[in-house]
């Protein structure tokens, strides 16, 4: 489905810039679960603000589909950290899933369905009339995932959703998205630090090593089935396994 081949990214004049990215290439086939998995500064939401189109690129190339990113897409749908600056204050639970559907102009019929569908799904039926601020920080992000869903955008591209929430929460949403995720096919995309919450989620983990030229120093394949025990042996064999590639790059980022 997405395609980044020899992807170079700098931020400045192109002789004398800041080479974020040099030469990273992924494929990441439909359906999969993607993590972009590093320390601060390595790289990984520069990746994706390219997938999502946000940002340019000075070599390479992206594609979904096999045709070129140039820009932002219905095909794409990003989601943030801070999803109460990504909703609107001003409009109620059911309001927010809409508004992505009456840009698209889609019936009103329709608009009630895919709300209704998508607000059961994630959990909010209940709560259609509240306002955002009405809601905790986990409801907020599954309202941010039910306005994302409701458009059907083929990839959903997530920028360490979770990292605000508390420990408690951020598991709750770990288990939800694996829900959601297998329920509806979609392909992802998440980017987080977090070496744990990525082999819990991920079919497939990219290791970034820290910048300039960061790059992929390996591709690890989470082979453990689902649902994933955190206190099992081979999940901290995989932990171990990461955090020997990390080791390096964290070394010298925390130096």
């Amino acid at each position: 489905m997405l395609t980044i081949d020899s992807v170079t990214k700098i931020f400045g004049e192109p002789a004398t810039g800041y080479r974020a990215l040099k030469d990273v290439s992924i494929e990441v086939p439909e359906g999969e679960f993607l993590c972009l998995l590093g320390p601060s500064g390595c790289g990984k939401t520069t990746l994706m603000n390219i997938m999502a189109g946000f940002e340019g690129i000075n070599g390479g190339r992206v594609l979904l589909h096999g045709r070129p990113v140039t820009g932002p897409g219905r095909d794409r749908m990003m989601f943030f950290q801070d999803a109460g600056s990504a909703l609107f204050p001003w409009q109620t639970v059911e309001e927010n899933v809409q508004y992505g559907l009456k840009l698209q102009r889609i019936p009103a019929a329709e608009r009630r369905r895919r709300v209704d569908f998508n607000l059961s799904m994630v959990g909010l039926d209940e709560h259609r009339r509240k306002f955002p601020a009405q809601l905790s920080g986990g409801m907020r992000q599954r309202l941010q995932i039910a306005r994302g869903l409701a458009v059907d955008p083929d990839i959903l591209l997530m920028d360490e959703p979770f990292g605000a929430l508390d420990a408690m929460s951020k598991r709750r949403m770990q288990g939800f998205l694996l829900d959601i995720w297998q329920r509806t096919g979609k392909t992802i995309v998440f980017v987080t630090h977090d070496i744990a919450e990525a082999i819990l989620l991920a079919d497939r983990i990219a290791v970034m090593s820290v910048g300039p030229d960061s790059r992929f120093r390996d591709i690890v394949t989470i082979e453990i089935p689902r649902p994933r025990d955190p206190s099992s042996p081979g999940f901290g064999e995989v932990y171990a396994q990461i955090e020997r590639l990390l080791g390096h790059d964290l070394d010298r980022h925390e130096g």
